[in-house]
Formats: C-alpha cells, sequence, structure tokens
C-alpha cells in the first residue's frame, strides 16, 4: 500500500460521503496532548484504542495541526495479507517523502540501501550497494537510511498505523528507530490493544534519554459528542432524531456512528426510523475477520449469544448452542480471547455492542437462525420468572404475531409496574407502530406510551415523540386529546411563556365530547397560567368553559381543580369576596386531591395577597397553607407556603430579619423554584437599591427577567430596574425596560397587583415629555380597580395621581393619601418614599418634618441610599442641627452607612452615588473609618448572602 503525506502547504478537499468529512468531536483533549507530544520532538507516541474507536481520524487531525505549524508527516499502514516486502509499512511512509525532501537536499551514502525499496526516490537516491546484504546488515542499513531520510526532511513525523499487525522484522525496526530518533523527528504509532499480546514492538519500549515518549487510549464517545457529530451530517432537526438510536446501536462507536450517518445521508427518511438501518459493512469485515479463526464450537457458542441477544450466563450459552458443559466452557474461553464475546459482568457474556450481535445474527442461514430461536424460546419459557421482553423478542423473530402481541403487552405492563419506562416505551412503540390493531387496543398502548416517554426523555425529545404519537392513524379523538394535553403540558412547564397554550387548547375541544373531566382541568390550567401573553378575555374564556364542562362532570377532584385556578384568575383574585370564598374551603377531606387543591388555594391566596397589598392576611394563609401540606405529606407545596412569610419581612421593613429569614429558607429548600426568581427576587433587587448596591440590584432583577418576562411576577423586576435607570437619569432606557411590562400589564388587565409598575411608568413618561401617556395609563389603572379589593393598587394609584397633579398642593395631598395607604397597609418604606415625594412637592414649612420623619424610617430599615437622599434633600431646605458627636473613637451615623456599604464591597464611587456626596468626601469617611475600627477593606468585606 503506497504511503501518504502530509506537509507544508493547501490541503485537500474531502470527499462528501467519506468518513473524514465528519467534523471531529470528543478528542480535543487527545488531539492537544498529541500535538504537544509530537511538538516535543524527538518523541514517540503510542495511540491505542478498539477496531473503529477513531485511531486514524485523531492521526489526520493531528498532522493537519501540525502542518500548519511547518511539521511534516508520512505514513504506512500495516494489514493482515500484506504481499512480501521487507520493513513495508514503514517503507511505504518513506516512499511519500519526497515534497517533503528540500530540492537541495544532499542525501548522503547511508539512504543507498533503501534506493531498491523506494522507486518515488530512486532519482535522489545514491546508487544500492553492488553485494546484497544479510538479514542483520540489512534490518541496520535500513535504520541508518531511515534516520538519514527523517533527518534531511525534518521536522517530520513518521506515523505507522495498526501496528498489532506488524511484521516482526518491522517490529524490530520500528523498536531500534524509536530508540534513535533524529533530533527533529517523531514517530507515531497506533494499535488495538486487544489485539496485542505481549509488549507492542515484540520487547518492551524504554524512553531513550533526551526523547518525550507517551501513551494514548481512546475510548468511545459520550452521547452528546455523538449529537455534534449528527447534527454535522443531518442538521440540529435530524440529530435530535436519531441521537439516542445512533448511541444505543453504536455504544459510541464512532466507526458505526460514522457509517450509519452515511447512510442516513445517502438514505431519505431514514432519519426518521434509523432501527431500519443495516449494520456497517466495515464492521461486518472486522467481525468475520476474528469469526474465522474460532474452533467449530466456540463458532456456534458465538451463534448462540447473536440469537440470544442480552448477556447470558455460560450455562444458557451452552444450551442454547446445544453443548455439553465441557466443550462450552472451552469455546467459551476461545471466544473471548478472541474478542468476539466480551465478559459483561459475573457469568455474562455476550457482544460489545449491539451491532457487532447482529452481524453474526444476520449472517446465519435462515434454517439455522429460525431453530436457535425455537430453541431459546423453549429455554426462557421454562425460567421462573419468565423473561418476558425477551420472549416477546424470539416470538417476533419466528413470524409468530399473536404470540408476540401477547408478551409484548405482558412486559410493558410489567415495565410499568416496576417503574421501567424505557422498557415499557421500547414495547409499547412497538406495538403501536403494529398495523391492524383495534382502535381501543391502539388508543390504550399509545396513552401508556405517552406516559412512558414523558417520564424517560429530556424535554425536547419527549415532545417529539408525542407529536409522533398524536399522528398516529386510527386514534379517536378523545384518546389524541389526551395525548395533545400531555405534550402541551409538557411544552409549558419547560419552556414556559405561552408555549403549550395551543395544544392544550385544542386538546380541550377534543376531549370535551367524550372526557369533559380532563378537559375541563385543562381549560382551568391555560386559564390560570401565570405566563404567556393570552389577554384576559381570552383567559375568562377559558374558564367559563371549564366551569361549563362542570356541568357534565360528577367528580369532586375535578370541581376542586377547577375551582382552585379560579381563585388566582382575574377578577376573581381581587374581588372582596376572596376571605370567604377561602374560608369555605374544604380542610379535612379523604379525597387527597381535595386537600391538594385547598393547600394550593390557600398558599396562591398568600401570594395574591403580597400582590395587591392584604399584608395583613398573608400570614395566616401561608401558615395554613404550609400546616396542612405538612400533615398530606405535600412537601413540594411547602416550599412555596414557607416563601411568603420571608417576603412579609421584606414589606413589613424588617430587612435584617429578612436578610436571616431568606438564608434560613435557602437551607431549608435549597431547590426552591422561587428563591432567585419572582417576588423574592424582586425583594432582594428592592433592598439592595435602597441600601445603595445598585449592581448586585440590576443582577436581582435582570436575573427575574431572564426566568420569564412573561410572568406576572417578573413585573415589579421590571419596574425595579426601570427605576434604576431614571436613578442615573436615562429614562429612554427606563422606558425600554417598562415597554414589555406595560404590554403585560395591559393584555393581563393586571390593574390591581401593586408591583411599583405603574408609578415607575408614569413617572418615567413624564421625565420623557409624554404626559398623554402617563395620563391615559393613570385612567385605564383607576377603571381597572374598580369593584376590587387592592389596597396596594389604590396605594398606586395615589402615587400616579400626585405625579400628574396640575399644582403643587394637589400633588403633595395625593402623596401624603398614598403614605396613609401603605402605612395603613404597614409597608414603611413605600410610605416613607411617598412622604418624600409630599416634601418636595408642598411647602417648605413641612417638607422638614416629612423628610425628617422619612429619614428615621430609612435609617431603621437600613435604606442608606434612599436617607442619604432625603438629607441632601434636608440640606437645600437650610442649616441642619447636628445630632450631638459620639466619643472620638466611635463612629457616627454617617460612618456606619460608609461601614456597611464597605462590608458589602461598596467602591468609593459607589458610596458617593449611595450618599450623594462627592468621592473626595466619601474617600474621607473610609478613611475615617477604617482609621476608627483599625481594619483594612478587605477585612471588613464580608460575604454576598
Amino acid at each position: 500500500m503506497p504511503g501518504s503525506v502530509s506537509g507544508p502547504g493547501p490541503g485537500s478537499v474531502l470527499a462528501p460521503g467519506s468518513a473524514s468529512a465528519f467534523v471531529f468531536v470528543g478528542r480535543e483533549r487527545e488531539l492537544a496532548r498529541l500535538v504537544d507530544l509530537l511538538t516535543s520532538r524527538p518523541a514517540v507516541a503510542l495511540v491505542q484504542g478498539e477496531a473503529g474507536i477513531g485511531k486514524t481520524r485523531l492521526v489526520a487531525e493531528a498532522a493537519e495541526v501540525l502542518r500548519a505549524r511547518g511539521v511534516g508527516t508520512v505514513t504506512g499502514g500495516c494489514h493482515p495479507l500484506r504481499e512480501p516486502l521487507p520493513f513495508g509499512p514503514v517503507i511505504d511512509a518513506l516512499d511519500a517523502l519526497g515534497p517533503l525532501l528540500p530540492p537541495d537536499a544532499r542525501l548522503g551514502a547511508a539512504t543507498a540501501a533503501l534506493a531498491p525499496l523506494l522507486p518515488r526516490l530512486a532519482d535522489r537516491l545514491p546508487a544500492p550497494p553492488a553485494e546484497p546484504a544479510g538479514p542483520g546488515e540489512q534490518r541496520q542499513a535500513v535504520l541508518n537510511a531511515t534516520r538519514a531520510l527523517l533527518t534531511a526532511a525534518a521536522p517530520v513525523v513518521l506515523v505507522v498505523e495498526d501496528v498489532h499487525w506488524a511484521d516482526d522484522a518491522t517490529r524490530e525496526l520500528l523498536l531500534l528507530l524509536a530508540g534513535s530518533l533524529p533530533e527533529d523527528a517523531a514517530l507515531l504509532l497506533t494499535y488495538r490493544g486487544e489485539e496485542v499480546h505481549g509488549p507492542l514492538l515484540g520487547r518492551e519500549l524504554r524512553r531513550p534519554a533526551g526523547t518525550a515518549l507517551g501513551d494514548l487510549d481512546l475510548h468511545r464517545l459520550d452521547r452528546p459528542a455523538l449529537a455534534v457529530l449528527a447534527g454535522s451530517a443531518l442538521g440540529p432537526d435530524g440529530a435530535r432524531q436519531v441521537t439516542a438510536a445512533l448511541y444505543e446501536r453504536s455504544h459510541g462507536l464512532p466507526l458505526i456512528a460514522v457509517e450509519d450517518l452515511i447512510t442516513l445521508g445517502a438514505r431519505p427518511g431514514t432519519d426518521r426510523r434509523p432501527d431500519l438501518l443495516g449494520v456497517p459493512r466495515s464492521l461486518r469485515e472486522v467481525l468475520a475477520a476474528r469469526i474465522e479463526r474460532l474452533t467449530p464450537d466456540a463458532a456456534a457458542l458465538v451463534d448462540a449469544a447473536a440469537v440470544l441477544a442480552v448477556p447470558a450466563p455460560e450455562s444458557l450459552l451452552a444450551a442454547a448452542a446445544d453443548l455439553p458443559a465441557d466443550r462450552a466452557a472451552a469455546a467459551l474461553t476461545d471466544a473471548l480471547d478472541r474478542s468476539v464475546l466480551v465478559e459483561h459482568g459475573p457469568d455474562r457474556y455476550g457482544f460489545s455492542h449491539a451491532l457487532a450481535r447482529r452481524s453474526v445474527h444476520d449472517a446465519l442461514p435462515g434454517p439455522a437462525r429460525t431453530r436457535l430461536h425455537r430453541r431459546v424460546l423453549a429455554l426462557l419459557t421454562a425460567q421462573d420468572p419468565p423473561p418476558l421482553v425477551q420472549i416477546a423478542h424470539h416470538t417476533k423473530a419466528l413470524g409468530d404475531t399473536a404470540r408476540w402481541l401477547e408478551h409484548a403487552r405482558a412486559a410493558a405492563d410489567r415495565a410499568m409496574e416496576v417503574g421501567d419506562l424505557g422498557t415499557a416505551a421500547l414495547m409499547l412503540r412497538q406495538i403501536v407502530d403494529h398495523p391492524g390493531l383495534p382502535a381501543d387496543e391502539l388508543g390504550t398502548a399509545a396513552r401508556s406510551l405517552a406516559e412512558a416517554v414523558a417520564y424517560t426523555a429530556e424535554a425536547g425529545a419527549s415532545t417529539d415523540a408525542l407529536r409522533r404519537i398524536i399522528d398516529t392513524p386510527g386514534l379517536t379523538p378523545a384518546v389524541r386529546g389526551e395525548i395533545r394535553a400531555r405534550l402541551g403540558n409538557i411544552l409549558r412547564l419547560h419552556l414556559g411563556g405561552s408555549h403549550g397554550v395551543p395544544e392544550l387548547d385544542e386538546a380541550a375541544v377534543e376531549l370535551a365530547a367524550d372526557n369533559p373531566r380532563h378537559a375541563a382541568k385543562t381549560l382551568a390550567v391555560i386559564a390560570a397560567m401565570d405566563t404567556g401573553d393570552a389577554t384576559a378575555a381570552e383567559r375568562r374564556r377559558w374558564m367559563d368553559r371549564a366551569l361549563a364542562l362542570l356541568e357534565r362532570v360528577d367528580d369532586p377532584g375535578t370541581t376542586a381543580i377547577v375551582r382552585t385556578n379560579r381563585l388566582v384568575s382575574l377578577p376573581v383574585c381581587a374581588s372582596p369576596e376572596i376571605p370567604d370564598l377561602l374560608a369555605a374551603l374544604p380542610r379535612h377531606s379523604a379525597n387527597p386531591k381535595i386537600v391538594f387543591c385547598t393547600v394550593i388555594s390557600l398558599s396562591n391566596a398568600a401570594e395574591i395577597g403580597c400582590c395587591t397589598g392584604h399584608d395583613a392576611q398573608v400570614q395566616a394563609w401561608a401558615e395554613e397553607s404550609a400546616a396542612l401540606a405538612a400533615r398530606a405529606g405535600l412537601d413540594g407545596l411547602a416550599v412555596y407556603a414557607h416563601s411568603y412569610p420571608v417576603l412579609l419581612d421584606w414589606t413589613a421593613g424588617r430587612w435584617t430579619r429578612f436578610d436571616r429569614s431568606l438564608a434560613a429558607y435557602r437551607l431549608r429548600f435549597p431547590d426552591s423554584p422561587v428563591t432567585d426568581t419572582g417576588l423574592l427576587a424582586a425583594a432582594q433587587g428592592r433592598i439592595a437599591a435602597a441600601r445603595g448596591h445598585t449592581a448586585r440590584a440590576a443582577e436581582h432583577f435582570r436575573r427575574a427577567l431572564d426566568q420569564d418576562a412573561t410572568s406576572v411576577l417578573a413585573l415589579p423586576s421590571a419596574a425595579g430596574l426601570a427605576r434604576l435607570h431614571l436613578d442615573h437619569d436615562d429614562p429612554d432606557t427606563a422606558w425600554q425596560t417598562l415597554a414589555p411590562a406595560l404590554r403585560l400589564l395591559r393584555r393581563r388587565e393586571l390593574w390591581p397587583f401593586a408591583f411599583d409598575l405603574l408609578p415607575t411608568a408614569v413617572d418615567t413618561a413624564l421625565r420623557r415629555g409624554d404626559r398623554d401617556t402617563a395620563t391615559t395609563l393613570t385612567a385605564e389603572h383607576a377603571a381597572g380597580l374598580e369593584g376590587l379589593s387592592s389596597p396596594g393598587g389604590h396605594a398606586e394609584q395615589h402615587h400616579a395621581t400626585g405625579l400628574l397633579a396640575d399644582t403643587p398642593a394637589a400633588a403633595a395631598a395625593a402623596f401624603l393619601r398614598c403614605r396613609d395607604a401603605w402605612q395603613d397597609i404597614g409597608r414603611p418604606h413605600p410610605a416613607a418614599l411617598a412622604a418624600e415625594r409630599a416634601a418636595l412637592a408642598g411647602p417648605p414649612a413641612a417638607a422638614a418634618a416629612l423628610l425628617t420623619a422619612a429619614i428615621d424610617t430609612h435609617d431603621r430599615l437600613g435604606a442608606v441610599r434612599d436617607a442619604s437622599r432625603c438629607r441632601h434633600h434636608l440640606r437645600t431646605l437650610g442649616p441642619v442641627p447636628r445630632t450631638p458627636g459620639d466619643p472620638a473613637d466611635a463612629l457616627s451615623p454617617r460612618e456606619r452607612q460608609v461601614a456597611d456599604l464597605l462590608a458589602e464591597g461598596a467602591r468609593n464611587k459607589d458610596i458617593a452615588a449611595a450618599l450623594y456626596v462627592s468621592e473626595r468626601t466619601a474617600e474621607h469617611h473610609v478613611a475615617a473609618v477604617l482609621r476608627k475600627l483599625g481594619t483594612t477593606r478587605r477585612a471588613l468585606r464580608r460575604p454576598a448572602p
């Protein structure tokens, strides 16, 4: 076989459909290590791995990298049926050295020994010696000539592949060459470890002084790497269809995966049914060569293993091959020694991967294969308990459709019973695909299959599988609707937003006639979804349809679910009747579904109470929800119920306690989905902003918005982030932040929810000179509150009215009404902010008292930034008496604020912005704090909560 060369210069174009045309994946670390080793010349690199693992591709990639660095590569390969040629693989490689040799290179007399063996270099080599050398002299002469040629072509790497097939003379030459490489040359050898018995080169290879030596062992590709490989060949959609099957067929062996992908690319439609592929040709050749060397008994045992299809104990293999124990033992040893079979565990033997088994199975003559299947079926049927999946496999192989269906159903049922949903899905998919199945049986199998795939695959794969099931011909509308509803719920839960809503709406239509119970629950779910862009009118229609379907349902559990979802839908959730509706909920029902719904209703009411300003009721609702959840063992719901008391620490101004409560909540519920999203994210952001930590505040707000900007509970974070932009005098960016939230506010008619969205939007619009938008929005808000119970919403209406007031007196009066409303609710921070607004809008005579009261509140809360802003306003009114000073070694109130900011990692610039002072003044405060405390900034800083 002629050798190949890779050297500096333009690369070659790969032929489409060849293995080399696929993207190189899963070997990045090995490639980097190999290139590093071959760069440290002189060097010897050994690359081992099973057949088809990708040794040749790794070598090619390394050669390409080295070529770009000016290093040439020549390659020769060993083969089991090579025609006689001394040192053939090395000679093949050396014959390709021509392009790497400098045009004016002087090849010394030492190279003459190779002249008869290198026809392509004959015109550049000295004349061969007149007297032929003996074997020992020839080996030394070839070694010297090889070293001379490599020196002339340096920098160069000599590659010899599949050294496990090398003859003894070649092994000896390679061993000698490895011990005496030229300074700027490297030797790279590849081999299959399972084919080598003893030292690779006949004798132990020891690292020569000054020569780098490394051994790389290639392993199979993992599932993500195969997905990338498939994506490069079939695109993302095709890859998602075949990756699982590709991995199952190949077990990560690149040879098989690439052969499959070449087949998929050549056969339209096979990406939808990868199971229809045949065994790759190259794998058949590998196995055929091994099996030819087996004894007849070992070959019979291998045939039996191929028909058994799964790793089996020695006794079963012997019985299936109809061999006595002693002959079976010898046969098994032979099959293992030849790497045809492998040990999968104690007394479990089979093939290394499924395609190897299939290759042997498919090569069996039909009558022999049938006899083996019958013999195996009889052996398996006699076992207790019988292996149902295997029995189904063999009955299908024998063409016994009736018995196959019987055993396939039994196997699927058993798998579902024990929770093996993967096996269940495999059997059920076969049943669903079986032509001519009665409609009722098809429906039962399809429903079970939908349940199995929904819980065994990641979201993308399961949705694809469910869509294929939905498209199965012959399903009744009710069955199709049930499966479509499952698909919609997966999309809703995994993707959020409006995903899954069209599927759920269509499913409700399909279910309405024959399954009104399921249809009602489906409609109630989408009517009460927290996320999505459906309008309030659409949601009301869904809820009305759900309530209408209840008239045909006699199921207390379904009724409870629909009514629970109705309680969280507008306008019901903000109606004055909510306390009475909650009081009427059953607390002691024997039906667990009803108790579940009561827990959810109370928990949802607590959350909505936080949003609407019913703080006085929130604690009781949350505590009762948590107690019921604990009593009913509903730990998953306790996560939500216990979050609302934490929120109350924020709203009530107990911010230090909030920090402790949140830390304790994190410890108790480390996997809670609400800790850093929704209302808790907004609370953390608001507190951070008030303390002067604007960067941290922005991080909390953005995290909540990134989670799902279409969620109702993300709206306070949109308002908080916009407020930060306003503080930096950037109303345009603030409005861009608010625009999506305002669209959601209007579409969902979320007027009762007090998220600071209305005041921030009105303030932003006015700063942008858009009074009309501010006025319209305030009027819509006022109309939306009519007849609803939302103390927080009314407080925000007063705030917006104050911002729009035509006179200072009217503005001050509105802000004072806002302050009073927040005080009645029990929220001191927004009350203090409203008082500040009233002070700035009203007469100077009243301003000092209002600002002083606001400062006292902010100081108590730890709202350093807000307190500093109010002090700044107070200073503009005239001289302010100083607070009696502390002893010289104690911190003043201002210095305590600075110390708190330093503890949070604030820079001088951040401190200046938070306290409304210059950076120079902030620098003086920092120096005084550090001096009085006798510490450093690093020592004072505490970790972020």
